[in-house]
Parts: structure tokens; C-alpha cells; sequence
């Protein structure tokens, strides 16, 4: 289950945190105070890309968790000599 967890955590972390630059205006403030206001034009062609990809590594995250539990399920029935 370490594979499933790891892209979860990774695609949640990167979800909130390009979440958070796209709805807030906290990375514009701070790229005001460093200097490169000029940047935030450009800030859609990243964000919104960045977002969308770390909620598919979420999703996919989901996936697997699901395909490891039905395997996990399965595996159980085998070895139980349970009903297929």
C-alpha cells in the first residue's frame, strides 16, 4: 500500500498548495515583495496545469488503493478455500 500512499500524499500536497496560489493572492504578494511582479501574467499557465496534474496523481493514488484492496480481498478468498 506504500506505492497508493505516497501518490496521495503527493497529489493532495500539490493539490492544496497550487490551490492555494490560484484562489488566494498569496503568491502574487510574494513575488511583489521579491521583486517579480512582472512573473504573475504568466502564473495561469502554470497554476492550472500544476493543479490539474497533482489531482490526477491524487485520483490515480485512489485507484491503486482500490486495486490493492480488491487483491488483498481476493487473496484471502484464494487462500481461505472460500466460495469464487
Amino acid at each position: 500500500m506504500a506505492k497508493s500512499e505516497a501518490y496521495m500524499k503527493a497529489g493532495g500536497i500539490g493539490a492544496v498548495i497550487a490551490a492555494i496560489c490560484c484562489f488566494t493572492p498569496v503568491l502574487v504578494i510574494l513575488l511583489g515583495v521579491v521583486g517579480l511582479s512582472i512573473v504573475t501574467g504568466y502564473l495561469d499557465y502554470l497554476l492550472i496545469p500544476a493543479l490539474l496534474i497533482c489531482l490526477g496523481l491524487l485520483a490515480y493514488g485512489m485507484v491503486l488503493r482500490k486495486k490493492e484492496q480488491a487483491a488483498c480481498c481476493d487473496q484471502k478468498k484464494l487462500s481461505s478455500g472460500g466460495p469464487s
